[in-house]
């Protein structure tokens, strides 16, 4: 486990610097310290060693989130809960996400992104379920366009525009998302 860790930890800052195409796993295995032989037996694959890398960096509590969404009996509260959990897992997934991103061209990575998007996805459909169960929540849309709307605001690629592009602060970029969210999914 502690060797796992260890590749996971070298690679995370080749990926972000160097890109997932020019990773390769030989730099990898040299910048961990271990035989590359290792590293394939340990993962498998360059993707398998992302993924891991985008695993160590994500919050593994969504439950977690979705229960304070469920006890906050004000909806526009739950959804500021919410926000700020996800907000928090984009701004530490973004640039392991950006190099996963820009190495969508080749098929394992595709399939790690796709992966990814749907995971997202189901977690914030899950939370579109509970804020609908509060007062006030929108009856102009459905679940389904509510949750895209969620998942596109809080998207990484949102947040690579608006913070990494424009350079608003991540905090800036939070209350944005969230009053976009409000005026969206609880009107009045």
């Amino acid at each position: 486990m502690a060797t796992r860790q260890r590749i996971v930890a070298a690679a995370m800052p080749l990926f972000v610097r160097d890109g997932y195409v020019e990773t390769t796993m030989a730099g990898i295995a040299r910048a961990a310290g271990v035989a590359v032989q290792t590293l394939y037996l340990s993962f498998g694959s360059k993707a398998a060693v992302l993924e891991a890398a985008l695993a160590s960096v994500s919050d593994d509590q969504p439950n977690e989130w979705l229960a304070h969404v469920r006890a906050e009996p004000d909806g526009p509260a739950a959804l500021r809960r919410y926000v700020d959990q996800a907000a928090q897992q984009v701004e530490r997934r973004f640039p392991l996400d950006a190099a996963l991103r820009a190495a969508a061209a080749d098929p394992e990575p595709a399939e790690l992104l796709e992966r990814s998007r749907q995971a997202e996805l189901a977690v914030h459909a899950q939370a579109v379920d509970e804020l609908a169960e509060k007062p006030g929540f929108t009856t102009r849309i459905s679940l389904q366009r509510a949750t895209e709307i969620v998942a596109t605001v809080l998207s990484h690629e949102t947040y690579g525009l608006l913070v990494g592009t424009h350079g608003w602060p991540a905090q800036d970029w939070t209350d944005w998302v969230t009053r976009h969210l409000e005026a969206d999914l609880f009107p009045e």
